[in-house]
Parts: structure tokens; sequence; C-alpha cells
């Protein structure tokens, strides 16, 4: 994305990245980026928190409006929980959880194997 966005501002379209992975983008080098320490895939927020990536979509914007300078960086204040320990146990598969996690994945795959022929998009929060 970096050097998409560096192509477009070269001709004259602005643009701006919004991510978690800050030590790619100040090597790259982007006009303006908005940075959320969150796990990678989740730069607008945690998923169905719909609030929290509104919030984080319009400081975006406003930092978008804001930014002439090249190379801009705005980083967001938010957590991702309350500790703060989540890269030690983001994704973390262990005895505890395989389990758990298996069933979860099953379940999703079936949900969206019976959307699939339905046409529909498959948005739901699987609990």
């Amino acid at each position: 994305m970096s050097l998409v966005a560096r192509h477009l501002e070269a001709n004259g379209i602005p643009t701006l990245i919004l991510g978690s992975a800050i030590d790619i983008i100040e090597y790259c080098g982007v006009p303006r980026y908005v940075h959320v320490d969150f796990p990678l895939g989740n730069p607008c927020g945690k998923p169905y928190d719909t609030e929290m990536q509104l919030a984080i979509m319009e400081q975006a914007l406003d930092f978008f409006e804001s930014a002439s300078a090249a190379n801009s960086v705005h980083r967001l204040d938010y957590r991702w929980n309350e500790s703060e320990d989540w890269r030690d146990a983001y994704a973390e598969v262990t005895d505890n959880n395989r389990e758990e996690l298996f069933a979860k994945g099953e379940e999703r795959r079936r949900q969206q194997a019976l959307l699939k022929g339905s046409g529909k998009p498959f948005l739901n929060k699987i609990e």
C-alpha cells in the first residue's frame, strides 16, 4: 500500500494509510499515516465494535484534512484491551484453548457454507 500511496500522491491524488505496522510505514514512507497499536489486520478497531471503528475512522479523516507535511504520522490513543498484553496472547493456541478454538472455527465454516449458497455476505458475528 505504501508504494501505491506514493504513486497516487505523485499524480496529485491525496492518500491516507490507516494501519498497525508503523515500522513498515516508517521504512517505506507514506504522505499521511494514522497508526493504531492493534494486532495486524485490525487497524479500524475490534471486530463488531462499530462505535470504536467509527471513532477511529472519524479521527483518521480529521487527520487527513489537517495533515499537510510529507510523512505525517498520527498515533491514535486506543487500547486493544485493558492490560495491553495482547502481543503475548493474541491468537495464541494452547492446550487450554485448542478445542474451543477448533469448535469456533468449525462453526464459522459451517455458517459460511450455509450463507454461500444463499448469496448473502458473511457478516454475522459468531458467538
